[in-house]
């Protein structure tokens, strides 16, 4: 038998994809990462989209996960010029009386400024604040005996929950809202179970180590991780687009950074039936439109807790945020949508020219969505900063076609490679004893479509790496950051 050309081959160059190429190549194999695009990085990319000299992020902005990834700290990416942000508010949330919720670093802080919800949000926090060095490993990762069980079951019992009955905690519109911001990032309809979790950890990490952005763009991620695979010894082919197995060299693994439906297309011949079946009843969630501005000043915020704001959530209350998100559950296009912004410029100064700005914003919207709604996400801007429209010198959108021709993974705009509601937060893409193991021997997936899901963590490209060493390579895998040790 001929040895195969590589050990290992990763397919897809997004955040997983580099997190598995580089555990791979940590344990001291020969490992190949093909990129479809000319650039690396997936949904980490930074470009002028609208105007010379304004850089903007064409998917992810801020990274709270991955500066706090349990796997990406282990690594010495600043070595190769990744230098983090973080601005004085992680997110801030206006209502149309001109104030303002804020999450800030301090709990105390945060819990302060909501008023008569100042205990209950403290309460809610406080423990799982400081328990998060040990739960982070076990909630980012595929379900399994957490190390601390305890923990986990607080964290549990909160995260399960819709977000509307959590937030049942809290009385004042400001403490909802903030928190109602924080669970639309799930990206489905806040009454669905497990809807807290994602504001949950969002919050737990503004308290532990802030919203941080990357200077010069998000693209400063993908190359300092890119780097530090290059450096080990891997190799990289970019404008390689796989569409079948037989274009790829031999190798004992393969590790696939797609969703289910590319997944079936490159390999699905050499997949049991069942597991076919599987990953054609896999469920893709809602997609996004997106808008990029150039912009001749910072954006006028009414609040100015805003413009301490990396991320602004324009949402007004729980009850509007709600009533929107379920409108895109429909099949419907909210007049008002819940929109997320950031404003990178306003804290990184070699994202637009001297005294410009760049501003960042998406809203939900149902799936294969064509309709577009730039008028409503900038009519919601105007909304908390009146004369926003003034200052706009350039714009750019992308609608889910738009997205999922940036990135393939983005089946009809959904950038978080399939709907992470209680049917598929533990079994995706499929029901079976490891989620990164396909039916074929040898072939690994490494994507959001597995546990723990979205974000920019690498954790799935991690967990699955780690699943090939220990089955192909019978080779130990690499450890997690432990805050503390």
């Amino acid at each position: 038998m001929n040895k195969p050309e590589y050990d290992a081959v990763v397919v897809g160059a997004g955040p997983n994809g580099l997190a598995a190429a580089i555990v791979l190549q940590q344990a001291g194999l020969s490992v190949l990462l093909l990129e479809g695009k000319e650039t690396l990085g997936g949904g980490l990319r930074t470009a002028e989209l609208t105007l010379p000299g304004f850089h903007h992020d064409i998917c992810s902005a801020i990274h709270p996960l991955a500066a706090a990834s349990p796997y990406f700290q282990t690594l010495p990416l600043a070595q190769y010029g990744l230098e983090y942000i973080t601005p004085p508010v992680a997110a801030a949330h206006p209502f149309d009386d001109g104030t303002a919720a804020a999450a800030v670093a301090s709990l105390a802080e945060t819990a302060r400024s909501l008023g008569q919800d100042a205990r209950a949000y403290q309460q809610l926090l406080e423990p799982l604040v400081q328990a998060w060095p040990g739960l982070a490993p076990d909630v980012l990762a595929p379900l399994s005996f957490p190390r601390h069980p305890l923990d986990m079951a607080r964290f549990g019992l909160s995260a399960l929950q819709p977000a509307t009955m959590l937030a049942g905690r809290f009385r004042t519109k400001e403490a909802r809202g903030l928190f109602a911001g924080m669970a639309a990032h799930s990206i489905q309809p806040l009454t669905n179970p497990t809807t807290a979790a994602i504001g949950l950890v969002l919050l737990i990490a503004a308290h532990r180590h802030g919203w941080p952005l990357p200077k010069g763009g998000s693209q400063a991620i993908t190359d300092a991780l890119a780097a530090h695979f290059k450096a080990l010894g891997g190799k990289v082919e970019t404008n390689t687009y796989i569409k079948s197995l037989s274009q790829l060299p031999s190798a004992k693994a393969v590790l696939f950074d797609v969703t289910p439906a590319q997944l079936l297309q490159i390999a699905g011949h050499r997949l049991s039936a069942i597991y076919q079946w599987q990953l054609r009843r896999y469920r893709y969630g809602w997609g996004v439109y997106k808008i990029d501005w150039a912009l001749d000043g910072p954006i006028p915020w009414t609040a100015p807790e805003c413009a301490q704001a990396g991320t602004v959530h324009l949402g007004n209350t729980l009850e509007e945020i709600q009533a929107g998100e379920h409108a895109i559950s429909q099949g419907q296009h909210p007049e008002r949508p819940f929109v997320l912004l950031a404003q990178q410029s306003l804290f990184d100064a070699t994202r637009a020219p001297a005294g410009k700005h760049t501003a960042w914003a998406y809203c939900h919207v149902p799936n294969g969505s064509r309709v577009n709604m730039t008028d409503a996400i900038e009519r919601q801007v105007e909304r908390f900063a009146p004369g926003f429209r003034n200052r706009i010198i350039g714009r750019h959108t992308f609608d889910t076609a738009g997205m999922e021709a940036h990135n393939p993974n983005y089946i009809g705009g959904d950038i978080n490679g399939g709907t992470l509601d209680l049917g598929q937060l533990f079994t995706r893409p499929a029901l079976r004893a490891s989620p990164y193991r396909t039916s074929a021997p040898g072939l690994y997936l490494c994507s959001s479509s597995t546990p723990p899901g979205g974000g920019v963590h690498g954790m799935c490209g991690y967990h699955a790496a780690s699943r090939a060493l220990r089955d192909v390579f019978k080779l130990p895998v690499p450890p997690l950051y432990q805050e503390g040790t």
